[in-house]
């Protein structure tokens, strides 16, 4: 990932960084189980956030973050 880029991601560069697919994404987000918001008909999601948000799913889950377990 560029850091360039900024701290704000798009849902094809949030699924590259998460390593999943588009389609688990926007359920995940549509579903609110990952931090993000809809700006006009595109998701939007801070990397920052995103980075929180992983640690604390880790905690939670020993250290699986969410949509990754098994």
């Amino acid at each position: 990932m560029d850091p360039s880029r900024g701290s704000v991601l798009t849902i094809d560069e949030l699924a590259d960084y998460l390593k999943v697919s588009k389609s688990t994404l926007y359920k995940l987000a549509r579903e609110g189980r990952v931090p993000g918001q809809k700006v006009g008909r595109h998701w939007r999601f801070r990397k920052e956030t995103i980075d929180r948000w992983l640690e604390q799913s880790e905690d939670r889950r020993g250290g699986q973050p969410e949509g990754q377990r098994r």
